[in-house]
């Protein structure tokens, strides 16, 4: 017994029986111009006579006017947001956006003549009916009712009828709210399957999703290249600077000097890149193309790298395009940070090739007598490298060669 009353005036019912009022409502419009258009066939006493025929003319009329309007863009985001928030479906059941192709569009305009045209009759029985009934009710209470013009016309006073009236009025109220209640269960029933995404609607969703990854993936590069750089280069500079202080040698000072300045350096870029990249992410932006360091600030990069590095370009880096640019200063820089932590101390050479129609980087150190320590899952700079060369087309390769750990990269320009 909970269960049934539940089922019929529980508040996702009583949501329910509210989203087909609203559909009603939505078709009064339709049906006023039904009725306009009726007018050319019924003289003006029958429009207004309130005749069934009539009412119902102009609800026939009123239909396909709907599924017209339906076809408007805003018509399915418009429907899934009220079956969101009114029928109790699911939210990923259903599409977002304008309707896209043929089936798509077939779909939301069987939705919207679904809801505005059980909406209307649902309306039309929520308005008219409870009065009839209490009043039916009302008869074995109210000698007035019984004795008036209307109850002597449908022989109202019989003693039969009187005692029936008020459980024939209790039960017209329980059939409307079985009604209302079955008709908003058929709507979010059939909500998935009319709102539901469609083929393209999934391609996009995909398609969107996989711009997101990409956005992500590439704000993680620039963290673990900008960031994992610094602490390397800091890292190098700092224990450099340390030994030769606990050796004392008042010569090596500028040394000293030269290790402070490149860790200022370097800091002070990585601060101020690491801004950057928290700023998108606070704002949700993807990865803007441009923006961030590029091959100009290359020799700011080599000398906080410290003075073991030794840099070489061939041709001129001007005409790089300005999104390559940034992404070779990112390749630049992990390889700096790759020889940092695995063989820090040694000689580390960058040469950049722009004479050709690639733009090649190969950075060589030597190869540290002791393997480094690898991670327990490995890391994901040299991922990230390859990534990056393949966005334009390239290639990236690293291992050992002759004795050296060789990054070599080709870009096509």
């Amino acid at each position: 017994m909970r269960r049934c009353a539940v089922a019929l005036f529980g508040q996702r019912a009583r949501l329910r029986w509210l989203h087909l009022i609203l559909g009603g409502a939505l078709f009064m419009p339709y049906w006023l111009v039904g009725t306009v258009v009726l007018a050319f066939f019924v003289d003006s006493a029958g429009m207004f006579s309130g005749s069934l025929a009539v009412q119902l003319g102009a609800y026939a009329v009123g239909l396909p006017l709907a599924a017209v309007t339906a076809l408007f863009p805003l018509a399915r985001p418009m429907s899934v947001a009220v079956a969101r928030a009114l029928c109790g479906v699911p939210a990923e059941g259903l599409a977002d956006g304008p309707a896209r192709g043929r089936d798509a569009k077939a779909r939301t305009v069987g939705w919207f003549t679904l809801h505005v045209g059980a909406g209307a009759l649902i309306s039309g029985a929520s308005l008219a009916l409870p009065p009839f009934a209490v009043s039916v009710a009302a008869l074995p209470f109210s000698p007035a009712l019984r004795e008036s013009e209307l109850g002597r016309y449908w022989g109202l006073d019989e003693p039969w009828l009187i005692s029936a009236a008020l459980p024939a009025g209790l039960l017209m109220l329980l059939a409307l709210a079985a009604t209302a209640a079955a008709t908003g269960a058929l709507l979010a029933h059939q909500a998935p399957r009319l709102l539901g995404p469609s083929p393209a609607d999934r391609l996009a969703a995909a398609e969107r999703r996989a711009a997101e990854a990409e956005s992500r993936n590439r704000l993680a590069r620039e963290l673990h290249d900008s960031v994992g750089h610094a602490l390397s280069a800091v890292t190098l500079q700092a224990g450099a600077a340390r030994r030769v202080l606990d050796t004392g040698a008042a010569a090596d000072l500028d040394f000293v000097k030269e290790a402070l300045t490149a860790i200022e350096e370097t800091t002070r870029r990585t601060v101020g890149e690491l801004d950057w990249v928290l700023g998108l992410l606070r704002r949700g932006d993807e990865v803007e193309e441009g923006v961030g360091p590029g091959l100009d600030a290359l020799e700011s990069l080599v000398r906080g790298a410290g003075p073991r590095v030794a840099l070489t370009v061939g041709g001129d880096l001007a005409p790089v395009p300005e999104a390559l640019s940034r992404e070779a200063y990112r390749i630049v820089q992990e390889g700096l940070t790759n020889a940092a932590r695995h063989a820090g101390g040694t000689p580390v050479t960058v040469r950049l090739d722009a004479r050709t129609e690639e733009l090649e980087i190969v950075m060589e150190n030597p190869l540290p007598e002791r393997p480094p320590v690898a991670r327990p899952h490995g890391g994901r700079g040299l991922r990230g490298v390859g990534e990056r060369a393949q966005l334009f087309g390239g290639s990236a390769e690293a291992g050992p060669v002759d004795g050296l750990w060789r990054l070599a990269v080709r870009i096509p320009r």
